[in-house]
């Protein structure tokens, strides 16, 4: 009996301090960060080989802003050697400053140095050039439902240590319906057979990639970078339909640098669970010399890079099904004398273009009596990307 009055006493206790807990508890609801400082980002890598240097200049977005971006427009950009040597880039457009390949020495060290709209003056450290080694292999791995790209890479001399790597991509895409049929409109409404080049079918597309690729073999007996993945595909993606093209570049990093590009991977991609790293300042390599106080974001490298091409079929992967926004698309049969209600539907809905011709209705030796049709986002793959292939483009 006392052993059960215990428990009963125990339980008691455990339930009202359950409720107790939950009676007390209040909603914590931190105030917004307002961000003071608009602060310079500086992005690019000083090209010292044949490849063009293009630096982007923006200013930080609060979160609850609309902007993706904002570009810093005219601002004054030059590559300086610590030899009084200078080469000024061109303002393309957009944030971004560009020159033409350069073939700078390995023997200088090189900063980068900008002169904002305001007269503001920012300065990166001087770097020392470091090459990449080549790229041994870029190769991909069906790792369960997904397609992984690796990239392996060595260093003979054992001195890279350090690497960074990021890739542009490219996928061939179709829409729904192959359209054989176009309408024009002069002299008068019409519907004309489709030309080579007016198709709608097959399109491109491309990204570049978001996150941040780092490895390193600091901790390892030789400078070998093997199985190292750099994208990771699912295998209901459209990128890998039909054919893929990923363009990957490699480059060699100081330590300093090395320890940046982490802090910020740190910062960006590992958060958001008590057990990720906490957020912490990122100091990089580049300072307002108007006002030294002034934060400023980025690091600035200088080298050349690796890169390597494949591209991949969808015969050579499982049966994989790619989702699309094509799926729930449906064909409808348009008549210039509806045989149920007598209205012309091609007049009404394809000369008006709400619906796009695919092919001819016609009875066998007959003459055309309306069209297969469905909507534009259905027949027209243009709408999402564009009909040219890159110009690297190779079918197989």
């Amino acid at each position: 009996m006392k052993m059960n009055k215990r428990i009963y006493i125990f339980s008691l206790i455990a339930i009202c301090a359950i409720i107790a807990f939950h009676g007390c508890r209040k909603p914590y609801l931190p105030p917004a960060i307002s961000l003071s400082g608009n602060y310079l980002v500086v992005e690019g890598v000083i090209n010292t080989g044949n490849d063009s240097t293009i630096v982007k200049l923006s200013r930080v977005v609060k979160l609850s802003s609309s902007n993706g971006s904002n570009p810093e427009l005219n601002a004054k950009i030059s590559i300086e050697s610590d030899a009084n040597a200078s080469y000024p880039l061109a303002e393309a457009g957009g944030g971004r400053y560009v020159i033409a390949g350069l073939n700078l020495s390995a023997a200088n060290k090189y900063h980068l140095k900008i002169v904002t709209s305001d007269n503001k003056t920012y300065q990166s450290d001087f770097v020392p050039v470091k090459n990449s080694p080549p790229i041994d292999s870029v190769y991909y791995l069906v790792k369960g439902n997904n397609l992984q790209i690796n990239a392996d890479t060595h260093d003979p001399a054992n001195s890279t240590i350090y690497y960074r790597w990021e890739f542009t991509d490219a996928w061939e895409f179709h829409s729904a319906y192959n359209s054989f049929s176009i309408v024009s409109h002069d002299p008068f409404d019409t519907i004309l057979f489709r030309t080579l080049s007016q198709q709608i079918y097959t399109c491109y597309k491309g990204s570049a990639s978001t996150n941040i690729i780092l490895n390193s073999s600091e901790k390892l007996s030789k400078d070998i970078i093997t199985g190292n993945a750099v994208n990771l595909i699912p295998s209901t993606s459209e990128k890998i339909g039909i054919r893929y093209s990923i363009l990957v570049k490699q480059y060699a990093l100081t330590k300093e640098a090395y320890k940046y590009w982490q802090q910020l991977k740190k910062n960006t991609e590992q958060l958001g669970s008590i057990f990720d790293a906490q957020p912490s300042e990122i100091s990089g390599n580049i300072h307002c010399v108007t006002n030294p106080s002034e934060p400023v974001i980025g690091y600035i490298s200088a080298g050349t890079a690796a890169q390597t091409r494949i591209f991949i079929n969808t015969r050579s992967l499982p049966a994989w099904r790619a989702t699309t926004p094509y799926d729930q698309c449906t064909l409808d049969s348009l008549y210039f004398s509806n045989p149920k209600t007598g209205n012309n539907d091609v007049r009404d809905y394809i000369y008006t273009g709400f619906q796009l011709p695919v092919y001819p209705l016609a009875p066998p030796g007959g003459k055309i009596v309306g069209y297969a049709a469905s909507t534009p986002e259905c027949v027209d793959c243009t709408l999402r990307g564009s009909s040219t292939p890159p110009s690297f483009w190779i079918n197989q």
